[in-house]
């Protein structure tokens, strides 16, 4: 049980749905990774290989121009450089007077002593002259110009990777959207009637087991539809047949009656034979009453009662025994092949009492005594029970027969689970029953 459950977990819907915001995250970070990789190594192409950052730069040289010359700043006034450099943010700045550093924006609140900090030439820096009120002197500016860029191709590659991602997951998700609405057509193609369309099986989730679970539904309920639409013909050509086999002894029994109510009987042996003959009739017609009444009984009832389950030779051995000695009186050999098998099987005693009295009438009735009648046991996969084989008598007058005794067999087998399978081989007669077998 516990690997079943554990195979089910894999396939499990909750199982597959992480598995795939896993590998839609898993590919939107892998798609991130290189774009951002690609447009870094682009951005960085076009930034040094064009004049893009001394464009920029002379841009805030101009702008740092005109500020000193609005505000009529001298070369020394750091806190009035200080407030530009703050407002523009992206920018690092150093200001040289006569190749003496004379401001440092990155140590703005530091006292700069021009004998002891000479300018330096780094070769990369861009410089640009500013004229102050006190005189001329040099800025050497690094901005972080190529910011804009970078944020714009981040936005875009959270925004595309994200668009992967959610596109991924609807990818998945919509397969089994697909899957649901299928299943929801076919159960409105079944709820019409139309019981022979298959439920479409596919994978092995929770929704796979949905499916195939009403797909078992349909074909039961269609097997069960078939199933009462043989009982409900075979209930009619017993009912026709029955009142064919009724109509006859009827009649004879009437003509019968009439010759007696006619006749000045002074020969009382044809009286005689003509009673006797009408006693035969009555009884045949008491026969077939008693066999449809069992029959209506036996299809009325909806439910049986079903013993606990036993071994197969406690449940049959006292009834053998008793069938085999009824037999034996009859004038009949039975040859019993019976192998207990260690099996246990379910049934109805009050069912099984009557099958097997059905059973021994018809042999009594129709079996020919001079031939043995075997009880065998037959096993077939997880079915056991066993199975009657006798000969067929030639009979001097001929009886005709409804059948109904073998349809109430197969009727009681069918409410207990089970199967009564009939054969006929020239004059050889089999049927056959079998028992499902049960669980310690």
């Amino acid at each position: 049980m516990r690997k079943r459950s554990k195979r089910r977990s894999i396939h499990s819907i909750y199982v597959q749905l992480l598995l795939l915001l896993f590998f839609s995250a898993a590919a939107a970070a892998v798609l991130f990774q290189g774009l951002d990789m690609a447009s870094t190594y682009l951005i960085d192409r076009y930034i040094y290989n064009s004049e893009y950052l001394e464009k920029w730069g002379q841009k805030y040289a101009d702008d740092l121009q005109e500020y000193i010359q609005e505000h009529d700043l001298v070369s020394t006034d750091s806190a009035g450089i200080g407030r530009w450099v703050k407002e523009q943010k992206i920018i690092v700045m150093r200001i040289y007077k006569n190749d003496i550093l004379i401001y440092d924006s990155e140590y703005p609140g530091e006292k700069i002593w021009q004998e002891e900090i000479p300018g330096e030439d780094y070769g990369w820096e861009n410089s640009y002259p500013m004229q102050f009120a006190d005189g001329t002197g040099t800025a050497v500016m690094v901005g972080a110009y190529d910011y804009q860029i970078f944020n714009y191709a981040l936005i875009t590659e959270l925004v595309l990777s994200f668009g992967v991602f959610v596109l991924l997951v609807l990818l998945g998700i919509r397969r089994k959207m697909h899957y649901i609405r299928k299943l929801s057509e076919e159960i409105e193609i079944l709820e019409g009637g139309s019981l022979e369309y298959p439920i479409t099986v596919s994978g092995k989730d929770e929704l796979a087991v949905l499916a195939k679970g009403l797909d078992h539904m349909r074909i039961s309920f269609q097997n069960l539809i078939q199933s009462e639409a043989r009982m409900a013909q075979e209930n009619q050509r017993i009912v026709t047949e029955m009142s064919h086999d009724l109509r006859t002894p009827v009649t004879s029994i009437m003509l019968y009656t009439e010759i007696l109510k006619k006749g000045d009987w002074e020969d009382k042996e044809r009286q005689m034979e003509y009673v006797e003959r009408i006693d035969r009739k009555a009884r045949r017609m008491k026969q077939l009453t008693d066999h449809l009444f069992e029959y209506s009984l036996i299809t009325g009832e909806t439910e049986v009662q079903m013993e606990e389950p036993e071994l197969y030779e406690v449940v049959l051995y006292d009834l053998f025994s008793e069938t085999c000695s009824y037999l034996k009186q009859k004038g009949f050999q039975v040859v019993f092949r019976v192998q207990w098998v260690d099996r246990k099987i379910q049934v109805s005693n009050d069912y099984l009492m009557r099958i097997m009295d059905n059973i021994t009438s018809n042999i009594i009735k129709y079996g020919d005594p001079s031939q043995p009648v075997t009880v065998s046991s037959v096993c077939q996969k997880h079915m056991s029970g066993f199975r009657f084989q006798n000969r067929i008598r030639d009979m001097e007058e001929k009886t005709d027969s409804t059948g109904i005794g073998i349809q109430s067999i197969k009727n009681m087998m069918q409410k207990m689970g089970g199967q009564c399978i009939t054969e006929q081989k020239e004059k050889q007669f089999f049927i056959t029953l079998l028992f499902p077998e049960r669980e310690e």
